[in-house]
């Protein structure tokens, strides 16, 4: 009788035993993938940021306008500079400063179908 007693107490306090180290095992093992996790997560959020700060970089006013320098094609329009198109059968053509002056009566009662800017000089 206390051979069985003795042995149901072996049993039991060796299966806890093996069933703690089973937990502790786990814990140790979840809490290495958390940390390879955490390293990753880190790694991503300083890429993001680095992609974040190329891309603010590149899109700066100061960046375009240098790009813009280099290129020798590009010309800045005057303020007082005015372009007028006139639509004909081969398509819109510049047209001459000079040509047909309206007369005030005219110029106040004509039906305008092009889009004209002015601009303000200071």
């Amino acid at each position: 009788m206390k051979l069985t007693k003795f042995l149901s107490a072996v049993v039991f306090v060796t299966s806890f035993s093996v069933l703690y180290v089973y937990q502790q095992s786990e814990i140790f093992r979840l809490a290495y993938l958390g940390q390879k996790k955490q390293a990753i997560f880190t790694e991503l959020l300083d890429k993001n940021t680095a992609l974040r700060y190329n891309i603010n970089k590149s899109s700066s006013l100061v960046n375009i306008g240098e790009r813009i320098d280099q290129s020798a094609d590009f010309q800045m329009p005057d303020n007082y500079r005015f372009v007028k198109f006139v639509s004909s059968r081969d398509g819109l053509k510049v047209a001459d400063e000079n040509q047909n002056r309206e007369g005030l009566l005219a110029h106040i009662f004509s039906l305008k179908r092009e889009a004209q800017a002015k601009t303000i000089n200071p």
